[in-house]
């Protein structure tokens, strides 16, 4: 106690800098993987992928990112514990923090597309293991959140396998493919919008003071999905046939879907943004939490709002600064994906983080658009997958938990020789 209150101001200072310096490793590493699809099957340039994220990682990250942060902050370690020692929270927190962000750093400077919540949650177990007590962790809650490792590759997988299977039986299976198109394409906007809008309804907007019945959440996301549909028609009216020739007709049908992944890419950077804020600003909001209560170790406490715009904001700046590297590595070196393969990896990815957002269930990005390029490779056949780049994105994955915990466990050590 008597470290809270008197180095309380400092400390709090210090977790901000490191919950910034995180949240821009989101944003350089996991905004790039959610951005690398779209520009990888060429529907939109970096510049216009970057702009996007923008504007939609930080709406996701503001209006729906709390709901999640609950997850990180309460789930993993036991507050009763530390109920006499809330400083070794504390500076856990701050270790776990400056070491996710200093791993993603040289992870995105060598391209690596890793998964942030594998850091974040790895950082977190190593201290809360090793400098506190291993009855600390709610090995529990962990396993729970291991699971979901597995889950939801496998669970982005089948989606985009069905999903590119339904576009090759209902729109290159036609007779004539642009018109099928432009028949079904709609009919997917329309999917993509309703899920979108539906759990953003009932789970993100409380923190904006919005409490909708379910009823009241699906009668706007069926409004807010039938206005995307007006405005994709609108862009596929456009979109004229080049040529009567099958070559032409299918690139016309390409270009169909090209407008499709402008609207996935949207979709994935709003999922990512709420989703994923929560590795950066979960350690943040707990120690915020025991700072302003003077020492009390809480399990559950009030998301401020300055916690989830400095989230947003950080996220913006790495994925401005460094989010290139990333992007090149996922759009080109996995599979080479067309407009049609990379709406149904991403539509898959955005569904399966959209779903786990809203159950509070912290899953990375990076392997739920892993496993929905392996759901397109399988429809398409395994040769269209580049074998060794998804082997040593798996290696990335197995290495980051150790590396994660091992630079918070030193980390803890020197805060707390600094400060007791």
């Amino acid at each position: 106690m008597e470290v809270i209150a008197e180095y309380g101001s400092v400390l709090l200072m210090m977790t901000i800098v490191f919950g910034f310096f995180m949240a821009w490793g989101v944003g350089a590493n996991d905004v790039a993987n959610a951005m690398g699809t779209s520009v990888g099957s060429k529907a939109i340039t970096i510049k216009q992928a970057i702009i996007i994220a923008m504007i939609f990682e930080f709406a996701g990250a503001y209006l729906a990112g709390g709901e999640v942060t609950a997850t990180i902050r309460k789930g993993i370690i036991d507050p009763d514990l530390l109920g006499q020692t809330p400083e070794l929270l504390v500076f856990g927190m701050m270790a776990a923090l400056l070491a996710a962000g200093i791993w993603l750093l040289v992870a995105s400077a060598m391209g690596w597309p890793v998964s942030t919540t594998h850091t974040i949650v790895g950082a977190i177990v190593g201290f809360a293991s090793v400098g506190i007590s291993v009855d600390a962790v709610n090995w529990s809650k962990v396993a729970e959140i291991v699971s979901s490792w597995v889950i939801s590759p496998i669970m982005a997988g089948t989606i985009s396998f069905l999903l590119y299977q339904s576009v090759r039986k209902f729109i290159f299976g036609a007779a004539d493919p642009f018109i099928a198109a432009k028949r079904y394409v709609p009919v997917y906007i329309f999917l993509m919008g309703f899920i979108i809008a539906l759990v953003t309804m009932m789970k993100g907007l409380k923190h904006v003071g919005l409490n909708l019945s379910f009823e009241q959440s699906v009668l706007y996301s069926v409004i807010f999905s039938l206005l995307l549909v007006v405005i994709g028609v609108f862009f596929l009216s456009r979109i004229k046939r080049e040529s009567v020739s099958t070559d032409h007709s299918l690139m016309s049908v390409e270009k169909v879907f090209g407008v499709l992944m402008v609207f996935t890419a949207c979709s994935m950077a709003f999922a990512h943004g709420s989703n994923d804020v929560a590795n950066a600003i979960g350690p943040l909001a707990a120690v915020n939490s025991v700072i302003e209560s003077g020492g009390m170790v809480e399990a559950k406490s009030v998301m401020p709002a300055w916690i989830l715009l400095l989230g947003g904001c950080g996220i913006v700046a790495g994925l401005v600064m460094y989010g290139h590297k990333v992007i090149r590595t996922i759009g080109s070196n996995i599979t080479e994906l067309t407009p049609s393969s990379g709406f149904a990896v991403v539509l898959a990815a955005v569904t399966t983080v959209v779903i786990a957002s809203g159950y509070s269930l912290p899953v990375s990005t990076t392997h739920t658009l892993v496993g929905g390029v392996l759901g397109v490779g399988l429809a398409r056949g395994i040769g269209a997958l580049n074998l060794r780049i998804v082997g040593t994105i798996f290696v990335s994955w197995v290495v980051t938990l150790p590396a994660g915990a091992l630079l918070s466990i030193l980390f803890f050590f020197i805060f707390k020789a600094i400060f007791t």
